[in-house]
C-alpha cells in the first residue's frame, strides 16, 4: 500500500534540495537514482544546453504488463526562490519551511506522488497499462522544459500534470491562452533642464498609452497587465528610449485577440500623436487549455477519484502550467490540484495526507485505465 512514512521521508528530502529554474542538475541527478534503482530505463534531453541550465527534462517508461490505455504522468523539477537551505519543518502533520526559504511543494510534491505511484506498480506487481513519466525543467522560467519536450518519445497520448494549488480531487480542465507582448518606444533625447523642448520622451509616451488600456481584470475570461517599465538613462535627459513589458490572457480565443490588438494599438496611437515611434511585438506564451467533461482523460479521473471517496472538481483557472503546453501539442492533460497552499511565499505548506491521498489518487487512476471496463477491481488495487 501507499507508506506514508516513505512519502514524507523523500518529500523532506527532495524539499533540502536547492533547484531554481537553471540550476536542477541535483535534483535531477536525485530523481534519476530513484526511478533507476526501480528498474526504469531513464533519459535525459538537451533542453538544458539549449536554455542555458545544467539540467534536461528527465523521462522515464514503465511498460505496460496488461490492457487499458498508455498514460503520462508531469511534474516540475525546479521552484522560485528562495529555495537555497530549505529547512523542510513538520507542525501538527503538516510540513512547511523555517520561514526563511520558499518550501518547495510547488511541485516537489507532485514528484513525490509520481515516485510513490511507481513504487507501488513495481511492488504490487500486477498487470497494468504502460505508464511513462517526465519530470520538467525550468517551468517556473516559462515552462521552457515542456515547450521544449519531444512529444514523439511518448507512447500514452494523454496524461497528467501534477501542479495546481488547489485541494487533492481538483482538476484543472480550462486554462487561458497566454498572449506576452513587448513594446519599445522611440522618443528623442534633450537636456531635460536646458532645452526640453526639443526632446520627445519615451515615457511620456508610455504613460499615455498606458492610461488609455483596459487593464487587470476585463471579463470573467479575460486579464490584461504591464508589468515591467524600463528606460532613460539619467534623470536630467529626456527618455530616449523605453521598454515595456506586458501580457494578455483569456479562456476565449476571440478575446485575447481582441484584448491584444487594443493594447497594440493603444502604444501605436500614443507614439503617433506625440511624434515617437512604437515597435511592439506579440507572442503566444502558452496556449489555452480546454476539456470537455466528457473526454477519456477527464472521465477517467473523475472516476479514479470517486473510487477513493475524493469528490472531483472539475475547475477552471487564470494561470498556466505544463498542462497547456502538452495540449497545445495535441495531448489532452488534466492539470490535478496536489493540496499546497501559499505557494511563492514563505509561508508554503502542504498537508501530510494530502501527499499520501495525490499518490492514492495516481494508483487509482491506473487502476481504473487498466480495468476491462474502466472501472472495475484491479487485483494489484485491491491489495493497497
Amino acid at each position: 500500500m501507499v507508506q506514508r512514512e516513505r512519502i514524507v521521508r523523500e518529500f523532506i528530502k527532495l524539499c533540502s534540495i536547492s533547484s531554481p529554474g537553471g540550476r536542477e542538475r541535483k535534483i535531477a541527478d536525485q530523481v534519476k537514482t530513484v526511478l533507476v534503482d526501480l528498474g526504469l530505463e531513464v533519459e535525459e534531453d538537451a533542453v538544458g544546453v539549449v536554455t542555458g541550465g545544467n539540467a534536461g527534462n528527465v523521462f522515464a517508461r514503465v511498460n505496460g504488463t496488461g490492457p487499458g490505455p498508455a498514460l503520462f504522468f508531469s511534474a516540475h523539477l525546479d521552484t522560485v526562490n528562495p529555495c537555497d537551505q530549505v529547512v523542510p519543518v513538520v507542525k501538527e502533520a503538516v510540513v512547511y519551511s523555517d520561514g526563511t526559504t520558499i518550501l518547495g511543494a510547488d511541485d516537489k510534491a507532485g514528484i513525490v506522488a509520481i515516485l510513490e505511484m511507481l513504487r507501488m506498480l513495481k511492488e504490487i506487481n500486477q498487470p497494468h497499462p504502460t505508464v511513462e513519466v517526465i519530470f520538467t525543467v525550468q517551468e517556473e522560467g516559462g515552462l521552457k522544459g515542456a515547450k521544449a519536450f519531444d512529444t514523439g518519445w511518448l507512447t500514452a497520448q494523454m496524461g497528467y500534470v501534477l501542479d495546481s494549488s488547489g485541494p487533492v480531487g481538483s482538476m484543472v480542465i480550462q486554462g487561458p491562452a497566454h498572449n506576452g507582448i513587448e513594446a519599445l518606444l522611440h522618443g528623442q533625447a534633450a537636456h531635460a533642464g536646458v532645452c526640453p523642448e526639443e526632446g520627445i520622451s519615451a515615457v511620456k509616451v508610455a504613460a499615455r498609452a498606458i492610461n488609455r488600456m483596459r487593464l487587470g481584470r476585463i471579463d470573467p475570461e479575460t486579464t490584461a497587465n504591464i508589468g515591467t517599465i524600463n528606460g532613460g538613462t539619467a534623470a536630467n535627459v529626456v527618455p530616449e528610449r523605453v521598454l515595456i513589458k506586458g501580457e494578455a490572457r483569456s479562456l476565449d480565443p476571440q478575446k485575447l485577440v481582441k484584448q491584444t490588438a487594443h493594447m497594440v494599438a493603444c502604444f501605436e496611437q500614443a507614439a503617433q500623436e506625440m511624434g515617437a515611434k512604437a515597435e511592439v511585438t506579440t507572442f503566444l506564451e502558452y496556449p489555452g487549455l480546454r476539456l470537455d467533461p466528457t473526454e477519456p482523460v477527464v472521465a477517467l479521473a473523475v472516476q479514479a477519484a470517486t473510487a477513493i471517496g475524493l469528490e472531483p472538481r472539475l475547475e477552471s483557472t487564470g494561470g498556466g502550467s505544463d498542462a497547456n503546453v502538452f495540449n497545445g501539442a495535441g495531448l489532452p492533460t488534466v492539470n490535478f490540484g496536489i493540496g499546497m497552499q501559499k505557494v511563492h511565499t514563505l509561508k508554503e505548506h502542504i498537508a501530510i495526507r494530502d501527499l499520501e491521498t495525490m499518490a492514492r489518487l495516481l494508483c487509482s487512476i491506473v487502476r481504473q485505465a487498466g480495468s476491462e471496463n474502466g472501472g472495475g477491481d484491479a487485483a494489484w488495487f485491491r491489495k493497497e
